[in-house]
């Protein structure tokens, strides 16, 4: 029996930008495998946790430049593909959460009539279809009054109500890859642990394979499968989610004590020391 290939593979992936005066790596060697599997990705802001997602899906901005040794979609090689075969991958196959909700939405058009035109796009459905496929995405969201929010536009909503748009226009597809960047961040914990049991339960019944962008790490610790720790657009550690808190490398170990413990408070939070033998992989 001819084993599954993992849903995506990337093996030393580099980020980079061409400015006027130095090239600026955001992305250093990067390597992982993602399978039906819940995949953390984890550090400080600035780290190339949203640009590996952005790599992924064909969204580095100019001046950016993406190279690899490989990068591949269910088997197939995603370096080689055209820029259209890029982007019917896109929303159908790979799909991306980004930060910020509020600012992926256009402006000018209602929420509701963004999903269904993203279920369009991709299911070649009809206007009515689409219309309550979206609803009922709403709803699958955990939005109050759905036909409500569906004739609302981007500035009338709150930032946890954009948050769960943008996770229902991403999910609409029904993707075999979700990449989520900080999908909770702006919604309250009650919330926060209902749009995870969804997240959870499509990993589990649909098979699909998720890269959880964050800086939580209880969160992830709880949540995740398997994480990847980086600094400065490099691997510092790769270790099971549930052995976090066991991590080994002196960065994972600083990001762990920064983080304050009600049942032992401290007068004073440990500070991150940084090594610059980190980004030449030492």
């Amino acid at each position: 029996m001819t084993e599954e290939p993992p849903l995506v593979e990337v093996r030393n992936l580099r980020v980079r930008f061409h400015t006027p005066t130095r090239i600026v790596e955001a992305v250093r060697g990067l390597s992982f495998s993602l399978g039906r599997e819940k995949l953390a990705i984890v550090g400080e802001s600035g780290s190339g946790k949203s640009m590996t997602g952005r790599a992924l899906l064909d969204l580095v901005p100019w001046p950016g430049e993406v190279q690899a040794d490989a990068m591949r979609f269910k088997g197939q090689d995603l370096l080689g593909m055209s820029g259209e075969a890029r982007r019917r991958l896109r929303g159908r196959h790979l799909s991306m959460v980004m930060q910020d909700p509020k600012f992926s939405l256009n402006p000018v058009m209602t929420v509701g009539r963004q999903i269904a035109e993203a279920y369009q796009l991709h299911r070649k459905a009809s206007r009515s279809e689409a219309r309550e496929r979206a609803l009922a995405m709403l709803e699958d969201v955990l939005i109050r009054e759905p036909s409500r929010v569906f004739d609302l536009y981007p500035h009338e909503v709150s930032g946890g109500m954009g948050q769960r748009v943008m996770i229902a226009m991403m999910l609409i597809g029904e993707p075999d890859v979700l990449i989520a960047d900080e999908p909770t961040s702006a919604l309250d914990v009650t919330v926060q642990a209902q749009i995870l049991d969804i997240l959870e339960k499509l990993v589990t019944d649909r098979g699909m394979g998720l890269i959880f962008i964050s800086h939580d790490l209880p969160l992830v610790s709880a949540f995740c499968d398997r994480v990847i720790v980086m600094y400065g657009g490099r691997v510092m550690e790769s270790l099971p989610a549930r052995e976090l808190a066991k991590g080994q490398h002196a960065y994972t170990r600083g990001l762990l004590g920064c983080l304050p413990d009600l049942d032992r408070p401290v007068r004073r939070l440990a500070t991150l020391q940084r090594d610059e033998s980190w980004l030449r992989g030492g």
